[in-house]
C-alpha cells in the first residue's frame, strides 16, 4: 500500500500567525493556510473570530507529504511552540480563539493524537494537566489575504518581534535541525 503524497493536518495553538511562521520552515510542509475553524458562523471575518462570539479558533491548515514529515513529527512541533495547558489563551492572546486544538483529518491522525497526549501526560512533560482540544476536522476557512505569510510580510511589526519571532526561535534551537527545510 503506497503512501498519501500529501495529507492535511490543522492544529489551533493560539494566534495563527506563529504557527504559520513555524510551520512554512519545516522540511515536507507544502504549504500552510492561516484560518478559522470549530466555530458556528459560516464564513467568518477576522473581526467576528476576535470578538470570540463565533466559536471559532484561529489555526493554520498544513499540507505536508507524509513520506518526508510525519503528523506525529508535526504534533512534536506543535506542542514545543505552544502552552498547551492554557485554556482559551497563549500569552496576552485571550479568547477562545486562541485555544488549543487539534482538529484530526482521519482516523489515523485521531490516533496518533490520543496517543501522543496520553504519552505526553504519562511523562508529565508539562507542570499543568494539557487542555489541547481533540475533535474530527469541521470546515476550515481561510483567514483574509493579509493574514497569510504575516511573519514573512511584517517581521518588524512589534507583535511579530516580540511573539511570533521567540515562537521561532524556540523551534530552530530546540528541533530546527530535525525539520528545518534547507
Amino acid at each position: 500500500m503506497s503512501q498519501a503524497k500529501e495529507e492535511t493536518a490543522i492544529l489551533a495553538g493560539g494566534c495563527f500567525w506563529c504557527l504559520e511562521a513555524v510551520y512554512v520552515r519545516v522540511r515536507g510542509v507544502l504549504g500552510v493556510e492561516s484560518g478559522y475553524c470549530g466555530g458556528a458562523v459560516v464564513d467568518p471575518t477576522y473581526a467576528q473570530v476576535c470578538n470570540g462570539q463565533t466559536g471559532h479558533a484561529e489555526a493554520v491548515r498544513i499540507c505536508f507529504d507524509p513520506a518526508r514529515i510525519s503528523f506525529r513529527d508535526l504534533l512534536e512541533i506543535f506542542f514545543l511552540i505552544h502552552d498547551p495547558t492554557t485554556r482559551n489563551r497563549q500569552g496576552n492572546d485571550v479568547g477562545t480563539q486562541y485555544r488549543s486544538a487539534i482538529f484530526w483529518t482521519s482516523p489515523e491522525q485521531q490516533s496518533i493524537a490520543l496517543s501522543m497526549l496520553a504519552e505526553l501526560e504519562a511523562a508529565r512533560a508539562y507542570a499543568a494537566p494539557i487542555v489541547t482540544e481533540l475533535q474530527p476536522a469541521p470546515v476550515f476557512y481561510v483567514a483574509e489575504d493579509y493574514h497569510q505569510a504575516y511573519f514573512a510580510t511584517h517581521p518588524d511589526q512589534p507583535y511579530c518581534e516580540v511573539v511570533v519571532a521567540p515562537k521561532l526561535a524556540k523551534f530552530r534551537a530546540k528541533l530546527g535541525q530535525r525539520f528545518e527545510a534547507d
